[in-house]
């Protein structure tokens, strides 16, 4: 999977989450990171690959089975690496399906940054994205994320824990179980 956004929105950490996730509950992972030197405003993207056999390859993804957007700044290249079919959820907060311009498989909308708002918490929007992504693909378990999350944060950012939990179960509300494709039956994996 891709994940795409502007620096300060928590890409990178959302990635390493959904990679130990994924290891946590026995599969193997591999993540890449890209992003420019600025901290804040500037390109961010990751690649996540997980599999339930060894993995032997560097995580260059030519093609992809979904994709997480936080902003569409740098949604072309995500757009251009999606196999047909493919599944995207992105923050509907900043992301309008005209930035998307994507059909040829499914977008799942989902206010990640109204909901972190109402939360009290507008910095947790890649959280709740994060948690409707895995509900949404059936790739990982909130309570797996969540765990993920605690391990990742670190000791100064512990105040924020409770609200990235808070964030996480309500992005995994915010979306049907049943709206996508799940990690079982990706394409091009045999069912």
């Amino acid at each position: 999977m891709l994940l795409t956004g502007i620096g300060g929105q928590g890409v990178q950490l959302c990635a390493k989450a959904l990679a130990l996730a994924a290891v946590d509950e026995g599969r193997q992972a591999m993540l890449s990171a890209h992003y420019g030197g600025e901290m804040r405003g500037g390109q961010t993207e990751a690649s996540v690959v997980v599999a339930d056999r060894d993995l032997r390859a560097l995580t260059i993804l030519p093609s992809a089975w979904s994709a997480f957007v936080m902003h569409h700044e740098y949604w072309p290249p995500v757009k251009a690496r999606l196999r047909p079919g493919g599944v995207v959820v992105t923050n509907s907060t900043l992301v309008s399906a005209p930035d998307l311009a994507y059909d040829s498989g499914q977008v799942i909308e989902v206010p990640a940054g109204a909901i972190a708002t109402e939360l009290g918490a507008p910095m947790s929007a890649g959280f709740v994205l994060l948690g409707a992504y895995g509900t949404a693909t059936g790739l990982v378990a909130t309570e797996s994320l969540i765990e993920a999350m605690r391990r990742l944060v670190p000791p100064y950012r512990t105040q924020h824990v409770a609200a990235n939990e808070a964030a996480l179960r309500a992005g995994a509300a915010a979306v049907d179980a049943e709206c996508a494709p799940a990690w079982a039956q990706p394409a091009g994996r045999p069912g």
